[in-house]
Parts: C-alpha cells; sequence; structure tokens
C-alpha cells in the first residue's frame, strides 16, 4: 500500500497540467493578478481582485475582471485604455500570482486534510499530492463529490490502484467545490491462538490462510482446523461462519483460530 502511494504522488508531481482536460481557468475573488503594459512600466499593477471580482487600475479605476478568462480581462483593460484615450495602442499581459477563488477540499486519510486552490487544470492525483498523499490508515478507494448549479450532489468512487496503473490518461479533472474523500482502509479482526491477535487492515482479495499470517502464524497450540469467522449480515446481526483457509475475508470480519485439542 504504502509503495502505491509513493507512485500516486510521484505520478502527480511529474505529469504536467495540461495533459488534463479542464475547462480555462476564470478569475474570481481573492485571486491575486499582476499587470503589465508594454512601454508603460509605470500601469504596472498587482492586486487582489475584491468580492465583486474588481480591481483599482491607473487611469481607468476599477475595472472588473471576475468571471474573465486570463484572454479575457487583458482584452477588457487593453479597450478600456485605447478607448478611453489613455494609449494608442495597448498591449496587456496579466499573470495570476495566487489563485484563491477556486478550491477543492481533501478530506479523510490524507496526510494533510484541507482546502487547496485550483489553477487552470488540476486532476485527482494533483491535489491528492498537494494534500501530502494518503497515509498508512487510508483506502485505495476513494470517493469524488461533486456538486452541480443547481445544487444537486453527486457521488463518484475511484479505484486509485486502476488510476495509477492507467497513467494519465485516466486521471479524473476537479472543479471548483469539489470535495474528495479518502476513507480509512477496511480492517479485519483475529484473536484466538496467533501469535499477535487484533486488528489489521484488509487488503484486497485477502484470505484466510493471508489473514494468519499477518496476525503472526499460529501458537504452538493453535490449530487450522474449526476455523470460524463472526460476520455482520446486511440487517446488522452476527452470523458465525465456518471457513476454510482459502475463503475470502469481508470488511468487518472476526477470525476466531481455535485451540488444538491434540
Amino acid at each position: 500500500m504504502r509503495r502505491l502511494f509513493t507512485w500516486i504522488l510521484l505520478l502527480s508531481i511529474s505529469l504536467p497540467f495540461a495533459s488534463f482536460a479542464a475547462d480555462e481557468y476564470l478569475l474570481g475573488a481573492g485571486d491575486s493578478v499582476r499587470i503589465t503594459v508594454y512601454n508603460n512600466t509605470d500601469l504596472t499593477t498587482e492586486a487582489r481582485l475584491s468580492e465583486d471580482g474588481s480591481i483599482p487600475f491607473p487611469l481607468i479605476g476599477r475595472v472588473i475582471l471576475g468571471g474573465l478568462s486570463k484572454a479575457a480581462a487583458e482584452q477588457r483593460l487593453s479597450k478600456q485604455l485605447t478607448e478611453g484615450g489613455f494609449l494608442r495602442q495597448a498591449e496587456i499581459n496579466l499573470s495570476v500570482t495566487e489563485y484563491r477563488s477556486q478550491q477543492v477540499s481533501v478530506l479523510g486519510e490524507v496526510n494533510k486534510p484541507g482546502k487547496y486552490p485550483i489553477s487552470s487544470a488540476a486532476s485527482v492525483m494533483d491535489l491528492l499530492a498537494q494534500a501530502g498523499g494518503v497515509n498508512e490508515k487510508g483506502s485505495s478507494m476513494i470517493r469524488l463529490v461533486r456538486r452541480d448549479p443547481s445544487g444537486t450532489s453527486t457521488q463518484s468512487d475511484i479505484d486509485l490502484n486502476k488510476l495509477v496503473g492507467a497513467g494519465a490518461g485516466a486521471d479524473v479533472s476537479v472543479q471548483n467545490g469539489d470535495v474528495i474523500y479518502v476513507a480509512a482502509q477496511p480492517v479485519f479482526y483475529i484473536y484466538g491462538e496467533v501469535q499477535k491477535p487484533g486488528a489489521y487492515p484488509l487488503q484486497r482479495e485477502m484470505t484466510v490462510r493471508q489473514a494468519i499470517a499477518t496476525g503472526g502464524g499460529l501458537t504452538v497450540r493453535g490449530t487450522e482446523r474449526g476455523l470460524r469467522v463472526s460476520r455482520r449480515d446486511a440487517k446488522g446481526a452476527t452470523q458465525v461462519y465456518k471457513v476454510k483457509l482459502t475463503d475470502s475475508l469481508a470488511a468487518g470480519d472476526v477470525v476466531q483460530v481455535k485451540e488444538s485439542l491434540f
């Protein structure tokens, strides 16, 4: 599992943002910008967009840039400078120095949960990398929650094992307001005649034999005969089943290893 999360971080850092499909970033309140005008260094401006999406700019006063792409904002500034008679030709360059208006929340079993700003194109693995990666308790299955303009939430589950194995083309783009939730890895319990009874992470398609090995193996009094697993059914009631070493375990299973009578 640790190797998987290391690969997530490496892939996130090495893949260029351009490889992910996403709409061009739109400026919003809280974003900081730096604006230069060719051959007019006195008009160089650094500002943060206010709540109404505007900034103060020399000669033309406040101008609303919120909701505009970088190119559209440059065109608006150029137009106001030329149509206002301040410059005959205005070549504008705008760069975003701090992204703050669009954010994604990364919650659950990550090393640094919180809200993270996103730029023009960002993906699930980009955000996991910013959050320090999935911690040792985290599951390889994560959930992406998205709310559409009508307020309806949709959820999709993403298997990080498949995501990493498939490469950049399989990564999932994120957008403003998304929530990435990493649940705790499911566990199983093993008790009785094993060296190290207790709770352990449940690996994919884990068998009873592997569970016993995870628990340190049998004690000198332990036996592989008469193995039992306690499991909750769909109604929440606990059922006890006889199992073989090759049977698979489910999340929350309790494996009981008996003492040998001989």
